[in-house]
């Protein structure tokens, strides 16, 4: 069932890396997203959550405490609301933070090297059954935007693999009501391109590399926000909160 005049609190971490495509995506199943940008805003209560979290990427690595002292508030965070059954999606550094959060490893500059553009990810058998990117499983989608160069390289104990690529396991995985993905659902190929020139690369060939493949991205995004939503309807929390 759609939630009407809901919202969701997103993290925002840099200003380079936006809601993006996910806001029209919000919007389109009834939720308004409520934008913390962390360089002006604190870090909230679990208290202070709407409906649920969304914490996304940036330029900063997860090891970067000493700069960025809110990143050890998103881990506390992340911890409050998974007890709490709060739905949580963490994108790329969010991803890596939620890993930290419950023991994980993340590796800074993984000798791997870097994942730019898009990617063709392996679903785990696990990814079918759960809430979030079960429907993407079903319809077949396997195609995402990336932009990495640091990597979960240990999942937290209990947690679920759900994705790799060929260079990287724990592309996706789950712990309680927290899904973290590597990959970046939100990304158009503009944005995808633009973070490649900042970082060196051939933008021009990741933008058509992207634009390629934009429809089945946009078919993807859409059912992993699809999916988020009913877990938020569907939560504890939730449950609790309209008893």
């Amino acid at each position: 069932m759609r939630l009407r005049h809901s919202s969701v609190t997103v993290l925002q971490l840099d200003p380079q890396v936006p809601l993006d495509r996910l806001g029209a995506w919000l919007a389109d199943e009834g939720i308004v997203p409520s934008m913390l940008p962390l360089w002006r805003d604190p870090v909230p209560a679990i208290d202070e959550v709407e409906g649920g979290l969304i914490v996304l990427g940036g330029r900063m690595s997860a090891q970067d405490d000493a700069d960025h002292p809110f990143l050890e508030q998103i881990r506390e965070l992340v911890r409050d609301a998974v007890a709490e059954d709060v739905p949580v999606l963490g994108v790329c550094l969010g991803h890596q933070l939620i890993a930290q959060a419950f023991g994980g490893a993340v590796t800074v500059g993984d000798d791997r090297g870097e994942e730019e553009g898009a990617y063709s990810l392996a679903w785990a058998e696990d990814a079918a059954a759960d809430p979030v990117l079960g429907p993407v499983v079903e319809a077949g989608l396997n195609v995402a935007p990336e932009s990495h160069h640091d990597a979960v390289t240990r999942l937290p104990e209990g947690a679920t693999e759900l994705a790799r690529t060929e260079t990287y396991p724990n592309q996706a995985f789950r712990v309680g009501s927290a899904l973290g993905v590597q990959f970046h659902p939100e990304a158009s190929p503009g944005l995808i391109s633009s973070w490649a020139a900042g970082q060196g690369h051939d933008a021009g060939r990741v933008w058509e590399e992207m634009a390629a493949v934009d429809a089945d991205v946009i078919r993807f995004g859409r059912l992993l926000i699809a999916g988020f939503v009913a877990q938020l309807s569907g939560s504890r929390a939730a449950q609790r909160r309209s008893a």
